[in-house]
């Protein structure tokens, strides 16, 4: 199934050597697109994921980038377009956050998780919207269940998330004119990703884990693979007309 063969330029995906990143990045090559990624420190991640990606085929552009310096971005994305362009972003950057409860957040704390994540998703896309709009191309975010079935203690991840699908809404109903799409893909609990490391580290204990597969009605965790699944549905001609959605992959949580 090459369902971007046709498509010039490439998927560009903001966090590609995260769990559901590279998932995304292999995925999309498998499905025939050139693959851009951005990674922050792992180098020794993204040339390994560089690797794969060509060996599937398909071009490979890797950029360590700080999402916090504008300038870094426009310039990657110009340097993109001038290489035949971009035909899809996808943001899955975020940090893992801690699992506390509201009332141990202080505002700072919270300012700053806000700017972390939705300002820089905000910078990204409207860097991007040029090139995007030229290719009447797609734009999906990677979120998170919680915005719509909120988990106590998830307030520092859920909060920003739930500001991205109203901003991917609005590039929905402001872009549509132009072609352009956008949607996100809101994860439940999986195997892999950030869920992984929230669970090897501690923040969630067996209760925590026992509980939340007693409210999954498929009674299994997801994985990476799931996730890629779903943006590269959303991002393919198969969903071209399905815009301003968030649809969640979560084995029946938000039901």
């Amino acid at each position: 199934m090459q369902d971007f063969k046709d498509r010039s330029g490439a998927a560009l995906v903001i966090g590609g050597t995260g769990g559901i990143g590279s998932e995304i990045c292999k995925l999309l090559a498998t499905r025939g697109s050139h693959v851009a990624f951005t990674y922050r420190n792992n180098l020794q991640k993204a040339e390994s994921l560089s690797t794969e990606i060509e060996h599937l085929g398909a071009r490979s552009l890797k950029k360590s980038l700080d999402l916090g310096n504008q300038g870094e971005v426009e310039n990657f994305i110009q340097e993109l377009n001038d290489d035949g362009g971009i035909h899809t972003l996808v943001y899955a950057a975020g940090p893992v956050v801690p699992q506390v409860h509201l009332s141990n957040i202080s505002p700072q704390t919270f300012s700053e998780h806000l700017n972390l994540e939705v300002s820089a998703f905000f910078g990204v896309a409207i860097a991007a919207l040029p090139c995007i709009r030229q290719q009447k191309g797609a734009i999906i975010a990677v979120t998170s269940a919680a915005t719509d079935k909120y988990p106590v203690k998830d307030g520092l991840s859920a909060s920003p998330k739930a500001a991205i699908e109203i901003l991917i809404k609005g590039l929905a109903k402001e872009e549509g004119r132009y072609g352009v799409r956008a949607n996100a893909v809101g994860p439940g609990m999986l195997r892999d990703g950030m869920a992984a490391t929230l669970i090897d580290r501690g923040d969630y204990n067996q209760n925590d884990l026992d509980a939340a597969t007693a409210n999954i009605p498929l009674g299994y965790y997801g994985n990476a693979l799931d996730i890629a699944e779903a943006v590269c549905f959303l991002a393919s001609p198969n969903a071209r007309y399905i815009s301003g959605q968030v649809l969640n992959v979560d084995g029946g949580y938000t039901a």
